[in-house]
């Protein structure tokens, strides 16, 4: 009975560790992105980034190896989950790209502060940063130009056509994120509304486009 007693003590010790542990974590990445509203990720230092969540330096590295590696994990906190979000989307068969688009706004509004910083990250300072979410990117591209290939109006068309049309797609509605971000909430539906239109739009110049192999 002690001994079951004591394993009950300590099972519960670990597990408020851990959530200590959890909640410094999610100090840090909250600290990072309230500190890189006002200057940039780039400008920041591990000192302050400590600060912010109460620790001292040397402690940082018990949640992350780098500053650097901070960095990626707000983007896989971002674009990352919302590829593998748009993942599932894509599997079922009666979703259309508007719908797809409104999922993506869906997904952004409750993390206005994190997609706000990829959406300045994208262009800023960080080297490292820029690299990592463009990667991402990319990758979204990628999945896209194998959605696109698999629909029989498009069978003609070649890798770099499909491409074209998926990387103009992914820039449309980044674009829209960045200008919803922004934007007063009284202002946000309206640009929703906007972005569909223009995918929509571009889905329509997709049908009177030539493939390559034609031009």
């Amino acid at each position: 009975m002690v001994n079951g007693c004591m394993l009950t003590v300590m099972s519960e010790q670990a597990a408020t560790r851990g959530e200590r542990k959890e909640r410094t974590r999610q100090a840090l990445l909250d600290g990072t992105l309230a500190l890189a509203a006002e200057r940039g990720f780039a400008a920041l230092s591990l000192r302050e980034i400590a600060r912010s969540a109460g620790i001292v330096p040397t402690a940082f590295y018990r949640h992350f190896a780098s500053l650097d590696d901070l960095g990626a994990t707000l983007v896989d906190d971002g674009i990352t989950a919302l590829r593998l979000a748009l993942r599932e989307v894509r599997r079922k068969p009666d979703a259309g790209l508007s719908d797809t688009v409104r999922f993506v706004f869906a997904q952004v509004g409750p993390k206005r502060e994190l997609f706000g910083f990829l959406t300045r990250e994208r262009h800023g300072g960080s080297a490292a940063l820029r690299k990592s979410i463009a990667l991402e990117l990319q990758l979204i591209v990628r999945e896209l130009v194998a959605d696109l290939s698999r629909v029989p109006a498009l069978d003609s068309w070649t890798p770099p056509d499909l491409e074209i049309a998926a990387d103009l797609l992914v820039a449309t509605v980044t674009d829209g994120i960045a200008a919803y971000i922004s934007a007063p909430s009284r202002e946000q539906d309206v640009i929703i509304d906007r972005t569909v239109q223009q995918v929509r739009l571009i889905a329509l110049g997709m049908g009177a486009w030539w493939p390559q192999k034609e031009r």
